[in-house]
């Protein structure tokens, strides 16, 4: 696996795991300072900085991620293309590509800006707290995918039929529809009238 600047701050020169910090931010998205990201989302969560990114393909098909079992938090779950945290100081379009890059192998062809949202959702299958200030980025992919296992369970691309019936019957991560919901006026721009979103 290529060093990244986020498998780069896992471990320390002595091997030790350092502590990935988050950007907290007040209900405005300034930011106020730093938490250690377990921490910040122990109950009742601290207000922080992330991300969500919603690709399609070119027949206006969302690409859906299982996330990795191996994950501490929210494990198994299907969610949208890929969300995160930015690193303190890293700007939110940045980490989307980053981290997009990092678990399933490709860069969009196009990301754009859609937006904030800002919620809190608890996962009552963790304990943890989702206490989020979310970018979205909507946009497209075109190459082949590559994710990566420790991070990536499946991946899916579906229409909002088949969204709808995957989602009335398998586990999705607790912000999702959240985050979907708040993109929907961006995504409705980028596939058109006719993908039906």
């Amino acid at each position: 696996m290529p060093i990244t600047p986020a498998t780069a701050t896992h471990s320390s020169s002595s091997g030790a795991a350092e502590a990935i910090l988050l950007e907290l931010v007040d209900e405005d998205g300034v930011t106020i300072g730093t938490e250690e990201k377990l921490t910040a989302h122990q109950p009742p969560g601290l207000l922080h900085r992330a991300f969500s990114v919603f690709l399609f393909d070119e027949r206006g098909r969302l690409l859906l991620q299982q996330r990795a079992l191996g994950k501490y938090h929210s494990p198994g779950v299907w969610s949208n293309t890929c969300c995160g945290h930015p690193y303190p100081g890293e700007a939110p379009f940045a980490a989307a590509a980053r981290r997009t890059f990092e678990e399933l192998g490709v860069s969009p062809s196009l990301m754009a800006e859609a937006g904030t949202v800002r919620y809190n959702h608890p996962d009552p299958a963790s304990g943890l707290v989702e206490q989020e200030y979310n970018h979205l980025f909507v946009g497209m992919v075109q190459s082949p995918l590559r994710p990566d296992a420790e991070e990536v369970g499946d991946t899916a691309f579906v229409t909002p039929e088949e969204l709808a019936e995957r989602h009335a019957k398998d586990p999705f991560s607790a912000w999702f529809m959240t985050v979907l919901d708040a993109a929907r006026p961006a995504v409705r721009e980028l596939t058109g009238p006719s993908a039906g979103w």
